[in-house]
């Protein structure tokens, strides 16, 4: 506690001109006393902290020996704490750690431009998904927990086909993609890396048995996930998209710009690759009767299809 105490103390330091001993008291939750002989202790480390007295009075480390702000702008700061909330809305670190480094970052803007830092206020990074219960940010501490210890771990997964199946896994590392967690693991039961959505996760169990962590890195591992073909690269599937005015929004939400025309009366039409044609079908029954599939005609057929044994569902049901 008191090295972090210590390191607090310099970081305030080093980022404020002046600092009163009641002001360092207060913000580290500690006595007059004890800021005097933390002072007194950075002085004898060869950290050479002056005093004034008077109304204006206080700490400070000689010019001589402050850091160069420059090593970091205003702006940078900012983006950095702003970067942090986000980072901390997603309860991926403890509590305490997160707050302790929030304030340690907080610190390092200067009181000189303290009359700035409203700017930093004008953005939020939210990365909370939409469900995320208590039963989820369990299993996100187990696996959490499990990647750090090099613990195998043995659970029931669900594929995006609706089979379910046991796996055991050698958890690499969680990674947050587009609001949802990940964990990046290498399966025994395929003998390779897979990556699997938290919330498909069932009966997760930690084993006894440690592993021996492969040496590939997380940077690695998100190539493997990041193929061509995942980003809907040229050799996906090309498509042609006939929307009405009214998904207009949706559109807007969801493609870019530059894959929009706008026809006079109202409706667009989208050129878009996608990674597989379940993911194009998919897509485009989101959208019910608002879109038509101009291009490619197989995909077209395929969705008429589906449309009609959603129908044949719905036939016994007794019309009002």
């Amino acid at each position: 506690m008191k090295l972090e105490r210590l390191m607090a103390i310099t970081i305030l330091l080093l980022n404020r001109k002046r600092v009163q001993a009641q002001e360092l008291a207060e913000q580290l939750e500690v006595s007059l006393r004890t800021i005097y002989r933390d002072l007194d202790s950075l002085g004898q480390a060869g950290i050479p902290i002056v005093s004034y007295t008077g109304m204006e009075g206080g700490y400070e480390i000689m010019d001589s020996f402050r850091l160069d702000r420059q090593l970091l702008s205003f702006d940078e700061l900012t983006a950095l704490f702003t970067a942090l909330r986000g980072l901390e809305s997603t309860n991926a670190y403890d509590r305490s750690n997160m707050d302790l480094l929030l304030s340690k970052v907080g610190a390092m803007v200067a009181q000189a431009e303290q009359g700035r830092t409203g700017e930093g206020n004008r953005i939020q990074v939210d990365f909370t998904p939409w469900k995320n219960s208590e039963e989820d940010q369990a299993r996100y501490d187990q696996l959490r927990q499990a990647v750090n210890d090099h613990k195998l771990i043995r659970f029931h997964y669900t594929s995006r086909t609706g089979g379910e199946q046991e796996r055991e896994i050698e958890p690499m590392a969680l990674v947050l993609k587009n609001y949802s967690w990940y964990l990046h693991g290498y399966c025994r039961l395929r003998e390779d890396y897979r990556i699997f959505k938290l919330t498909r996760i069932r009966q997760l169990s930690i084993q006894a048995g440690t592993f021996t962590r492969r040496t590939d890195s997380l940077e690695q591992l998100n190539d493997r996930w990041n193929t061509p073909e995942r980003r809907g690269a040229s050799e996906g599937i090309p498509a042609v998209l006939q929307f009405k005015a009214a998904a207009a929004l949706s559109v807007m939400d969801h493609f870019d710009e530059k894959n929009i025309e706008r026809l006079p009366d109202g409706q667009l039409i989208v050129r878009v690759t996608y990674s597989s044609e379940h993911w194009l079908i998919r897509n485009v029954l989101h959208y019910m009767t608002d879109v038509m599939v101009l291009e490619p005609a197989s995909i077209a057929a395929k969705i008429k299809q589906t449309a009609l044994e959603i129908a044949r569902q719905y036939s016994g049901l007794e019309q009002e």
